[in-house]
């Protein structure tokens, strides 16, 4: 991985690509990130090693330059990036972290033809264990999108979806990992009604929800038939089903994720309406 990266915004998100960036081998010497607070940047450059700047130093010669800010500082950040006179021999592509915003924003506020590329990832990204969402925009290429796509293969895994499931995305990644929270909730609650102290209960259910998940990435067989493979006819797996088909869960994930779709198409309408009057939208967080 040759290519120079610039990331704009110095949060937990920003943070985390930096660090999968580097830990996958990445020199610091090809890494950049700007952030606006003197202690958060001095902490970062400690940290890190890295170069810690303004826009203009940051995405010098960099053909990557991806935003991981706030929804209502994007458009000051486009702001920037418009001033920025591009001396790249090779074309830069913009990566968006953003949650609301689509492609056509960024195209639109930067120079005319300049590639966009829309990622959606999700919290685990914090540990490089995301799974990121990418659609590219109108001008970007096969060649961009191989780039941002081995880029964020640091911190997770990536699929490349049209820009029209997004929705979708944030539906079943984006707020999937809350939905396994409420699940390890759920059980470590069950468990201590049934006897167990609070720390057994969550330690079982920790390493419950880890375990099958390596289960459903590693052993090559489908959802179905790993709850099959669990189920003995008549056991004790058969009855918890049971009562779990019974209470409707099936129907209240299907509807759950209807309403998650639902809310981020309303909140993407919001922030592009927020953002054309120059207000800045909220977050989805």
């Amino acid at each position: 991985m040759s290519e120079r990266v610039a990331i704009i915004g110095g949060g937990k998100i920003g943070e985390a690509l930096l660090a999968g960036l580097l830990s996958s081998g990445k020199p610091a010497r090809d890494l950049a990130i700007v952030e606006r607070s003197a202690e958060r940047a001095a902490e970062l450059a400690d940290e890190y090693k890295v170069l810690v700047s303004d826009i203009p130093t940051a995405t010098e010669h960099a053909q990557v330059v991806v935003i991981a800010v706030k929804p209502d500082a994007v458009d000051s950040v486009l702001a920037e990036l418009g001033k920025v006179e591009d001396n790249n021999d090779v074309e830069r592509v913009t990566v968006t972290l953003v949650a609301g915003l689509p492609a056509a924003k960024y195209e639109n506020a930067l120079p005319a033809g300049s590639p966009v590329i829309r990622v959606m990832p999700n919290m685990p990204l914090l540990v490089n264990e995301a799974m990121s969402a990418l659609s590219p925009g109108r001008y970007a290429t096969e060649e961009q999108v191989k780039v941002v796509s081995d880029l964020l293969a640091a911190v997770g895994k990536v699929m490349v979806v049209p820009e029209h499931l997004m929705d979708a995305v944030t539906a079943i990644s984006g707020s999937g990992p809350a939905y396994v929270f409420l699940l390890a909730e759920s059980m470590i609650d069950a468990g201590v009604a049934l006897g167990l102290t609070r720390a057994q209960a969550a330690e079982m259910a920790k390493q419950t929800i880890r375990g099958a998940g390596a289960m459903l990435t590693e052993s090559g067989m489908t959802s179905t038939d790993l709850r099959a493979a669990v189920t003995s006819p008549g056991g004790t797996t058969a009855a918890a089903i049971s009562e779990l088909e019974r209470g409707g869960l099936r129907s209240a994930m299907y509807e759950a994720t209807a309403a998650a779709a639902a809310r981020s198409a309303q909140l993407s309408r919001r922030s592009e309406l927020e953002g054309s009057s120059g207000n800045g939208g909220d977050g989805r967080k």
